[in-house]
């Protein structure tokens, strides 16, 4: 490649001197970090919009756990003790929510109410899986 040749602009590993620095590198750099950039917030923005769609109203999630329960309970997986025990937790949460609703619910009390769901969900999971079934 001659001295007029093209060079194209990603392979550039050296440029004129300017001032001390090289313009070729500096222009590199920059293109290089904004990339770098863009990249992390296409891949940010998918992952935000998957936790929304993750999200569950409060509703539903109380119906998915009282019907984890009672499948638990059905199935003898979880047994009398363990059972009696997650029914006072699910309706002491209940409660809680009941309470919190009725000022209106702050994004902090839906945030302690999900952390709590989840714990439910959780310990439901476990009793449901720690092998002490209920004797027949």
């Amino acid at each position: 490649m001659g001295q007029g040749g093209y060079r194209p602009f990603l392979f550039q590993v050296s440029g004129r001197r300017e001032g001390g620095r090289v313009m070729g590198v500096t222009i590199m750099k920059t293109f290089t970090i904004t990339a770098a950039i863009a990249a992390l917030a296409a891949t940010a923005i998918p992952g935000a919009a998957s936790a929304q769609r993750g999200w569950q109203p409060i509703a539903q999630r109380q119906a998915n756990l009282d019907r984890r329960i009672e499948q638990g309970i059905r199935s003898g997986r979880l047994t009398r003790p363990e059972a009696r025990r997650i029914n006072a937790e699910f309706n002491q949460l209940s409660r809680l929510e009941a309470r919190y609703r009725s000022n209106g619910l702050t994004l902090r009390e839906r945030n302690d109410l999900d952390r709590r769901y989840d714990a439910l969900s959780a310990r439901i999971r476990y009793e449901k899986n720690d092998r002490q079934d209920r004797r027949r």
